[in-house]
Order: structure tokens, then sequence, then C-alpha cells
């Protein structure tokens, strides 16, 4: 089905899944934004999925490929798009799995569709018809040398790699990221940058701030009132890389967390919902919490509720 005919479908009548992707680089952050939204959701209401599942190749056999598996012939962008349209119609498939421990291709397992599916992996904005399975889009835009720094921390912790390989694979894939990966950002709704503030020289260990660039491809929340009493959160109209006019949303890392939290409950009574806040936001690990993560993470619950 060709992507507008499959927008109009979804448009339709009757009940089906609200849809959010996000997309980015690998190590960019998309796995922790996912846990602390599941969590928020309830295992009970979301499902999450990673589309670096449908991989083409296993680890050995890339090794002898001419491309990465950034590229998309190294993967099934074709059954994922299948996969994509029938859990957007709130129709189980049977995914394949790809061990990221091993490097090996396991046993496909069965996704039922849920009330929330959150979609996230390297390339799951790369086509058209991907790009009409989603309700939101997000891409992670962090900058290069602190992707690349928690990519090596995170693949020689858990991942069986030397630090020579991860940098070497680093620089093999940067052309790739440029041609396939990067490219995504152009389609999402929301770009979620974490980063220090340019214009100021905090210490080493300050936390890092987030920026999002908020597009009008999305009704986003009117934030003007929320944030007027906030030092340290605020929008400003600025322009995109297309030099287009944008909302752009800053929290600053160093934010204290009974402002960050007044946010979040101003932003949670702008949907009406019942109950306080959900927990599990921000988290980073097992004592260890971001505020402009939690901020982040309540701007796409915010949408992903107000969407269904």
């Amino acid at each position: 089905m060709a992507d507008k005919a499959f927008r109009i479908v979804r448009a339709g009548p009757g009940s089906r899944p609200v849809m959010l992707a996000i997309a980015g680089d690998s190590a960019a952050g998309k796995t922790t934004l996912t846990r602390g939204l599941v969590q928020a959701l309830g295992p009970d209401n979301c499902v999450s999925i990673c589309v670096d599942d449908y991989h083409r190749y296993d680890r050995a056999e890339r090794r002898d490929l001419p491309f990465t598996a950034l590229h998309p012939d190294c993967n099934h962008l074709d059954i994922m798009e299948q996969h994509l349209q029938l859990l957007a119609s709130g129709q189980p498939i049977l995914k394949p799995v790809y061990d990221h421990s091993t490097g090996k291709l396991a046993r496909p397992e069965r996704v039922e569709p849920n009330r929330y599916i959150i979609v996230e992996g390297l390339l799951p904005l790369h086509s058209k018809l991907s790009r009409a399975c989603f309700d939101v889009t997000v891409f992670l835009d962090p900058p290069e040398e602190i992707r690349r720094g928690w990519k090596l921390a995170r693949d020689t912790s858990a991942r069986g790699y030397s630090r020579e390989q991860v940098l070497a694979e680093l620089d093999r894939r940067t052309s790739e990221s440029e041609a396939h990966i990067r490219p995504q950002r152009s389609h999402a709704d929301i770009v979620v940058r974490f980063a220090p503030i340019a214009v100021r020289d905090d210490p080493p260990g300050t936390p890092l701030s987030a920026e999002l660039v908020l597009r009008p491809t999305i009704r986003h929340p009117d934030l003007g009132g929320v944030l007027a009493n906030h030092r340290t959160m605020h929008v400003k109209l600025c322009r995109d890389t297309d030099g287009r006019p944008v909302d752009t949303l800053h929290v600053h890392g160093y934010v204290p967390t009974e402002e960050s939290r007044s946010l979040e409950k101003a932003m949670w009574a702008l949907l009406d919902q019942p109950g306080d806040v959900p927990d599990g936001l921000g988290v980073l690990g097992a004592e260890q919490r971001s505020e402009p993560l939690a901020i982040t993470q309540l701007l796409l619950l915010f949408h992903m509720l107000d969407a269904a």
C-alpha cells in the first residue's frame, strides 16, 4: 500500500494503536529514552520493538561485506515496512530477533500490538511508507563526540568489543551514517539533542542539557504559560536547518529537581489525566536521574496520550 493511502486508512474510523518512532545513530540514547516511556505507560498498555532486529546479516557475515549495519541493503526494510503497517493496523507480527550481545540472528518472536507502540532503531524513518505508520516521530541528534563516547562505553562493556574495534567501526560507519541515518532528522516531528550549553563554559561533570526542536508537523502543547516562572527552561523561536522558523525548548542540565517537577506537573495538568505524573521518567541508571531527560520523556508522553 502506498504511504498516502495508508495514512488515509489510519485516519479512518475505528480504534488503532498509537505509534511513536525514535530514530538515531547507534548509541544516540534511543533505548534509554524508550525505557522511561514504557515504564510510564505500563507494560499492560505499551510494547516496544527495535527495528535493528531486521538486520539481514549477522555480525560474522557483515565482516566480509562492503557496507555496515547502517546501510539499507544490510536490513530487511521491506519486511520492516510490512510489519509496521500490520502493527499500526492492530495486527500481530512475527518479528525477527538480532542478539546484540552475540551478534547472531535468533529465533523470531510474536509481537502483539498494544494501545501504544514505540519503535526505535537506526532506520524507522527511512521510507515514506514506514513514516506513514507513525503518529509522532523523533530523531535523536547528540553531538558526534558525545555519541562516540557513549558507543565506546556501551560496546566495550556490554557487547564484547575492544576499544580499538569500536573506534575502527565508528570510522567505517561515518559515511553511511551521513548518507542514511542523519537524513531522517528532516522527517522528525521532534529533534532531541542532549549536549552541553554552547554559550556556557560549564565544568566537567555538569549534566547535559536538552534542546528539543518542535516542528509544526504535529500540535505541541502550549508551554508559554507553564514556563513563565522557570529560569532554567524556556522556549525560543529559532531557525531550523532548512531556515524555517521552529519553536525550540531548552532545558538546562542544572535545572533544580523541584523546578523540573513543577513543570512536569503543569504539563501533566494540560492533559487532564487522572493521577500523578508517572514514575520512571528521567532515569539514567540505578541512582542517576536527568531532569532534561524527564522533561523530554514527558513531552513525548504528552503526544502519545494526546494522540490516543
